[in-house]
Formats: structure tokens, C-alpha cells, sequence
């Protein structure tokens, strides 16, 4: 049976920043699926002539937009999120490490990890790549939560051996044992995929990081995540631990792990060399600006990432960010980058872009999701503003279709998410919880 869901629809199916027509919209529009994939996105009366025995549904008070892809979030780091007041290495110290211990226990990482698969579905992230567990109990309660809900997912066992809290720590060829048992199980399951995930170089001894590339080489299609050029005093923390390195990003290339399918977050304070090689490695950077602002950590030059053809997608990072939405993350970015001399100016296309098709094109998805076109999974979200909102009476008053799509980024939030499908298929949070 084919759907049809009439609504006002948006993508971004070419690059913004280098092309001009880009954005696609239709204000009486359409997608029509079946069986999990798309088969024509455009106006409504011309899906519904080449569709005539669809079944329709009328959503006209609702924006249809791509699912978005969050390529930076912290699974068990929800429950950190408004601790204010510190950098970012007090802030892991104080906060957030303690509280990552809490899930050694199983129970409790089943209730984060059902909690944070809800808020994932509730902010309308279909897919994500997510910063895991240092517990392999937690790691697999995530992703039998994202199963059960029908996310796309890729992630991760979290390995560190040093400079953490001692419950945090691991050997080497534990890592890798761990990794290599959750690799076999739930990579390549469905819709979940898995990322070695080293925290970052600060917290991983040479040993470390060799196993990581070691296990990277286990299966195909395995990604890689983790943090890079965040905080200056991080920086010079890893330049004091790694002496032979010339900087950050060359800790990770020593060990094989800088290339396309690797994604690292942050990259605030990057040199121009660091920036040629991330770009001819074909690597990509998780923008987080909410929590470079939260954390005083710095601006993301956005400009410079884009003259050296280095790939970013938006991250919500979570909790040094300030929640899951993907909107929110938009419009940060689009303030920053409008107040900081050396900014790119952004417009409505090139944050729904870097919300949606660069996430995708970041995790190696950009022929599966990111857009609407044909043949691509029918991933996609609802957004529709609550009678009386102020989101309703703006875009009342929008004066073309760009810029209501503007005025979403500015004010929806979870309350306008009105259905998320993956693959055609409606989920909701409440499929996370266990049978």
C-alpha cells in the first residue's frame, strides 16, 4: 500500500553552501512511500496523479521535513544537562565522570538509556551517532532501547585506561575483547551500526589507541568517533601527554583512525594544517555550538572548515549542550556565526542542511536518508505548532516559505513534534521500554 502524507514539505537534497537552489519546498506538497521507502517527493497534486490508489493523509497543518541526524550525543550524560558554571575539564571532573560511573549499574542504565531514546524520538532525531558507555551492561541497554524503538543508531563502548575516574578505566585488550563482543552483536542488526569510540586522547594511552584500531578493522562499515581540539587546556594536555605528536588530530592519526568514516566533535581551535588533512582524509567534524558556548570552550570556525573542504553536521552533545533538539542546535549555530566577526552567515537552508543531509553524509548514510528523494528511506518528522503558540502565530505572518522555515528553527521544540517515522514506520518512545 502506498502512503501518501500531504503537508507542507522541505528538504535539502544539494549543498547550500555550494549551491544557490539548494532548498526544495512545496507549500501544498507531498511524500509518497512504500514499504519503508520513498517514492516521489513534490506538489500534492501531481503525487497524488501518479499515485491514485494511495492512501493520503492529510497533515496541511504540519511542516514534513527530513529526519534529523544528530552526530554528537552523549547517551548517559542526559541526566548532567544545566551544570553551569565550569570549563570543560572541571565539568567532566565534578560532573558528568561521577555521574557515567552510575552506569555500572544495569538497572539503572536501562532507565537512561530508555529515557534518552524517548528524548531522541521527542525532538525528532531518527538517526544518531551516539557517545556510549564506558560499561558494556549500558552499552547494550542502548542499543536494545534503539532496537525496540526503531531508531538508526551507531555507537559505541566508551574506552579510556587513564586520567578518568578509576571506574572509567580499562585495560587495552579489555577494550578490545569488550568491543569485539559488541561488534559481533549488534553490528549490522537492523538499523544499528557500531563506532569505536576512544573519549579522547587525554584519557587513552598509546595502547589504547592501538587497540581501537585494532578493533576498527573487525568488521566493514564500522565507524569511528570521538573528541578533538575542544578546550585549550585540553589541547596542551594532550600535547604534555604525547610529546611526539605536533598536535591533537595527529594523536589519532598515528593509529590509523583519522579517515571518511571517522566523525570527531568539536574542532574549535584547529590549525590550518590539522584542517587540510582532516579534509583530504575525508573526515568529519560534529558542530556541537551549544555546548562550545556552555562550556566557554570557544566559536567554531565555520568559515575555515568550509575554505578547506572539511565536512561538519550538527551535534547536540549532551549534557554540556542544553538538550536534543536539533532546532535548538540550528539556531545556535545561526547565532554564533551571525555575531563573531570571522562568521559565515547563515540562512534557513544551511542549517536545515546541517541538521539533515550533511548529518547524513557525516555517518556515511547519504544515499539511505538525509533528504526526501526517491528511493531513499522514508525517514522523516511532522512538525506542527500548538494551537495558540507563538510558533503558530509567526508563521501566520511569514511571508515566504524559507522564512517560516526560518521561524521553525527559532521557536519549535519538542512541543511541534507531531509524528517521527523511520523507514516508513511510525515510533514512538514509548517502544523503547522492554517487553
Amino acid at each position: 500500500m502506498t502512503t501518501i502524507i500531504r503537508a507542507k514539505v522541505a528538504h535539502t537534497p544539494r549543498d547550500p553552501f555550494v549551491h544557490d537552489d539548494a532548498l526544495e519546498t512545496f507549500s501544498d506538497g507531498a511524500v509518497a512511500f512504500e514499504d519503508g521507502r520513498i517514492l516521489a517527493c513534490g506538489a500534492y497534486a501531481e503525487i497524488a496523479a501518479r499515485h491514485p490508489a494511495g492512501e493520503t493523509i492529510d497533515a496541511r497543518d504540519a511542516f514534513l521535513l527530513p529526519g534529523f541526524v544528530d552526530c554528537h550525543v552523549h547517551y548517559p550524560q542526559i541526566g548532567v544537562i544545566g551544570a553551569m558554571g565550569l570549563e570543560l575539564l572541571d565539568w567532566l571532573r565534578t560532573r558528568t565522570l561521577p555521574e557515567e560511573a552510575r552506569l555500572a549499574d544495569e538497572r539503572y542504565a536501562e532507565q537512561v538509556a530508555r529515557t534518552f531514546v524517548r528524548a531522541l524520538i521527542a525532538n525528532g532525531t531518527t538517526t544518531a551517532l551516539v557517545f556510549g558507555s564506558h560499561f558494556p551492561g549500558a552499552q547494550e541497554a542502548l542499543f536494545a532501547a534503539a532496537e525496540r524503538a526503531g531508531l538508526r543508531i551507531a555507537s559505541g563502548l566508551v574506552v579510556s585506561d587513564r586520567n578518568l575516574l578509576p571506574d572509567l578505566e580499562v585495560t587495552p585488550e579489555f577494550a578490545f575483547e569488550a568491543g569485539r563482543a559488541l561488534v559481533q552483536r549488534w553490528h549490522g542488526r537492523g538499523l544499528l551500526r557500531y563506532a569505536v569510540t576512544p573519549r579522547f586522547s587525554v584519557s587513552c594511552s598509546e595502547g589504547m589507541l592501538e587497540s581501537c584500531r585494532a578493533l576498527g578493522e573487525e568488521a566493514d562499515g564500522l565507524l569511528f568517533t570521538s573528541h578533538l581540539n575542544e578546550n585549550r587546556s585540553e589541547i596542551e594536555f594532550v600535547g604534555e601527554l604525547f610529546g611526539w605528536a605536533r598536535d591533537y588530530l595527529e594523536t589519532y592519526e598515528r593509529f590509523g583512525l583519522v579517515n571518511e568514516r571517522s566523525v570527531f566533535a568539536h574542532n574549535v581551535h584547529p590549525s590550518d594544517d590539522e584542517l587540510v588533512r582532516l579534509g583530504a582524509a575525508r573526515a568529519s567534524i560534529a558542530h556541537c555550538p551549544s555546548s562550545n558556548a556552555f562550556l566557554g570552550s570557544g566559536v567554531f570556525a565555520m568559515r575555515r572548515h568550509l575554505h578547506h573542504g572539511v565536512r561538519f553536521a550538527l551535534g547536540s552533545d549532551v549534557g554540556a549542550g542544553t538538550g536534543l533538539s536539533l532546532f535548538k542546535e540550528g539556531l545556535m549555530a545561526y547565532h554564533v556565526q551571525m555575531v563573531w566577526p570571522d562568521g559565515h552567515r547563515l540562512n534557513p537552508a544551511h542549517i536545515l542542511y546541517l541538521a539533515t543531509r550533511a548529518g547524513a553524509a557525516a555517518l556515511g548514510l547519504e544515499d539511505e536518508i538525509g533528504d526526501l528523494s526517491p528511493g531513499k528511506s522514508a525517514d522523516f518528522v511532522l512538525v506542527r505548532p500548538p494551537d495558540g503558540s507563538t510558533l503558530q502565530v509567526a508563521l501566520e505572518r511569514t511571508p515566504t516559505f524559507e522564512a517560516a522555515l526560518g521561524t521553525l528553527f527559532t521557536l519549535a521544540r519538542e512541543e511541534s513534534i507531531a509524528q517521527v517515522r523511520v523507514a516508513g514506520r511510525e515510533v514512538d518512545g514509548r517502544t523503547a521500554q522492554p517487553e
